[in-house]
């Protein structure tokens, strides 16, 4: 019994080693943590033309290091020049940062690492050992090889000029440093461009069951952060309620006293077609701190706390009195603000409190807005980092005609991130920022270029309108960018990117009618193009009106099709749309737009559209996800939550076997470990970790 629980201990933290491997994959990104562009102009030197890390400095940058060593052996000077290129690789991030340390010399790929890229024969395979095999006798000045060896033990270097044998006795020694010891990596470099296996884009799902648990509308959901099956949602008006949800198969619905909110800001709050309470979060350490912060619109002429700083002015060169009348309002009439509240629960137990002081505890942020709308709203806490990420769309006006979202001193038309958690000293106002209460993290995109605000993450965004990181890959942050005339966007955020809007629209060159604010041209910029997205002209439904509502990476085994799925929809119900990465972290997907349907047994019963078993939802403001990764609709017809297929009569294949898989005998190990094998190569590690979990109680 001993022996056999041992192996179950050994065999579990084999399973949590792998399933860590698999939910750490890698996105592409540069060592900047910058997302890679196409080139302009092709490099000369390094071959990494199209997508890169470099620009046409740094290509150049690298050649004048690599003739300064001054190799002889023709073999030798090959591999070292692919070795200083692949920094130019969109995989960058990943081959040269390992555990929080940037490396001199990328990960090469070693006889003992799994190869990732397409070069995966036995060349490959062995590229440590090619390197020291061609320079192993080769002078090399001012070798990277060396760099990494100072201040450590055994590795004191000399010379300027080094050969690999005056440091390492043996190839062993030497891929132990820059090959060998990199096992638990999820690229390593082979001599080319890291590409990864491309294999036959998986079928879409059959469809997607819905299932209704409560008829209010809400615009914004958010899990409590202590793990339990509670969540807060919160309507335009501009009242928050903290909801106890059912679990999944219970028939419940769910639980929310609409009489008794946990926050109502209504007084404050201006409710309008595009101004209300627009997001919420709460922060990250909320079960032991209490703190919760909303993003809202008021109106400076209804309630004297409302008061802020016009985003048209003389910093982005704008002028608020020349600006068009918005709908008989003037400008910046309107704010959107970020403030923070407090529980009334006790200091040591926050999680027990059931409502918010009205009484604003802090102001975080406030900006008075040119027009009524695209201004978003949406508050997020990193996963990661625990900074607060804003969302901000460019103003309103068809066209951006002041060009904000491109002018990198305005806060119009961007991301921005934010340190709410070392604030500056109300007294002293010199340190005060110019829209509120915060600090700036020293690693925003305005240390690396001085034009932008330094609150900035990302630019060129339209109209942000819901966000998320991937809970399974917290670097997969998507926005979805609402279009104007032609085309909606889906896109990986990252640092300091720009997303091209108003000189592009989506993939397309966009043409203002307007420019007030002047423009900017396509050669000045390095856009991000979507990742996903849809054409105004393939919705029809309802003459043409497109506007997209982003949504989450599925990652519940509720619906094990739908499991790493990218889910979004159209906000007039035009289309709920599935995107598939392929090859899994390429930052490649296919859309599909799937079927969808209520289940006969939802404990709400469902309106269905006349004629069809398609489930009436209306407008689909938003999407949301619990503790437990199921996700959520949130429509003006209701909440709905993604169930179980084989309740809509959907086939899965994968659905039994995820919720019932038969386990091997516990007298067979090696049954056990070939079954993990098998699921493995389905990216189903969860599921079989779960089945696996069941098997080992029982050992």
């Amino acid at each position: 019994m001993g022996g056999r629980r041992n192996f179950s201990f050994i065999l579990l933290s084999f399973l949590l080693h792998l399933l860590h491997l698999h939910l750490s994959s890698s996105l592409p990104l540069c060592t900047d943590s910058r997302a890679p562009l196409p080139q302009k102009v092709p490099l000369t030197f390094c071959p990494y033309n199209g997508t890169s890390c470099c620009s046409s400095g740094d290509d150049l940058q690298l050649q004048n290091q690599f003739k300064a060593m001054n190799i002889s052996d023709s073999t030798c000077s090959a591999l070292v020049k692919s070795i200083l290129c692949s920094k130019c690789d969109q995989f960058s991030a990943e081959l040269f940062n390992v555990d929080s340390v940037t490396r001199q010399v990328p990960v090469l790929c070693n006889s003992t690492i799994s190869v990732n890229s397409t070069q995966s024969n036995q060349a490959a395979n062995n590229f440590c050992s090619n390197v020291w095999s061609a320079c192993q006798n080769v002078s090399i000045m001012n070798s990277p090889f060396t760099a990494s060896l100072q201040g450590r033990a055994g590795g004191q270097v000399k010379s300027n000029i080094t050969k690999l044998t005056d440091v390492w006795q043996s190839q062993t020694d030497f891929c132990n440093v820059f090959g060998g010891a990199s096992d638990d990596e999820a690229v390593c470099f082979a001599g080319a461009a890291v590409n990864f296996n491309s294999t036959a884009a998986p079928n879409p799902p059959r469809g997607m069951c819905l299932e209704k648990i409560g008829n209010g509308s809400y615009l914004n959901m958010v899990p409590h952060p202590d793990g339990s099956g509670r969540a807060f949602f919160s309507n335009q008006a501009g009242k928050v309620w903290l909801a106890t949800i059912p679990k999944q198969g219970s028939g419940g619905t769910l639980e929310l006293d609409e009489a008794n909110p946990f926050l109502d800001l209504t007084d404050e709050v201006h409710f309008d077609t595009e101004l209300g309470m627009m997001g919420i979060a709460a922060h990250p350490k909320f079960a032991t701190n209490g703190r919760f912060f909303v993003s809202y619109n008021c109106d400076k002429t209804k309630w004297p706390g409302c008061g802020g700083r016009c985003a048209c002015n003389s910093d982005v060169d704008c002028d608020p009195s020349k600006l068009a009348p918005d709908s008989g309002s003037p400008p910046c009439q309107f704010q959107c603000v970020v403030a923070e509240y407090t529980v009334n629960g006790t200091g040591s137990q926050p999680s027990l409190a059931k409502n918010a002081r009205p009484t604003e505890v802090r102001r975080i942020f406030t900006m008075g807005l040119p027009y009524r709308g695209h201004h978003a709203g949406q508050i997020l806490f990193g996963p990661k980092d625990g900074y607060l990420y804003f969302m901000m769309g460019d103003g309103g006006d068809a066209g951006d005609p002041n060009n904000f979202s491109q002018n990198k001193k305005s806060l119009l038309g961007k991301i921005m991130r934010l340190d709410v958690d070392i604030m500056p000293n109300p007294k002293d106002v010199s340190k005060l920022g110019l829209w509120g209460n915060y600090s700036i993290p020293k690693d925003n995109p305005y240390t690396e270029d001085k034009d932008l605000q330094p609150e900035i993450w990302a630019l060129g965004l339209r109209n942000p309108w819901r966000c998320s990181f991937d809970s399974a890959r917290p670097p997969y942050f998507l926005c979805a960018d609402v279009g104007q005339d032609t085309y909606e966007e889906v896109d990986i955020i990252t640092k300091g990117g720009n997303y091209g809007w108003r000189v592009y629209e989506g993939p397309y060159l966009h043409t203002p009618t307007n420019s007030t604010g002047g423009n900017t041209s396509a050669n000045s910029i390095n856009p991000i193009f979507p990742v996903m997205g849809y054409n105004h002209s393939d919705v029809n439904k309802n003459e043409g009106s497109a506007s997209i509502t982003g949504g989450y990476f599925y990652r519940s085994m509720t619906d094990p099709c739908m499991y790493g799925r990218y889910l979004f929809a159209d906000l007039y119900g035009n289309g709920l749309w599935v995107g598939n990465e392929n090859p899994e972290n390429s930052g490649n997907f296919t859309t599909n737009e799937i079927t969808f349907a209520c289940a006969s047994d939802s404990p709400v019963k469902c309106t269905i559209v006349p004629g069809s078993s398609i489930p009436s939802l209306g407008y689909i403001f938003s999407f949301g996800e619990d503790n437990d990764k199921d996700i959520y609709l949130l429509t003006s017809s209701g909440v709905y939550r993604v169930v179980r297929p084989s309740r809509c009569k959907y086939t899965c294949s994968k659905e039994n076997g995820s919720a019932a898989v038969t386990p091997a005998p516990a007298s067979t190990p090696s049954s056990t470990a070939s079954m993990f094998i098998i699921r493995s190569c389905n990216n189903n590690l969860f599921v079989l970790f779960t089945s696996l979990w069941l098997l080992l109680g029982k050992v």
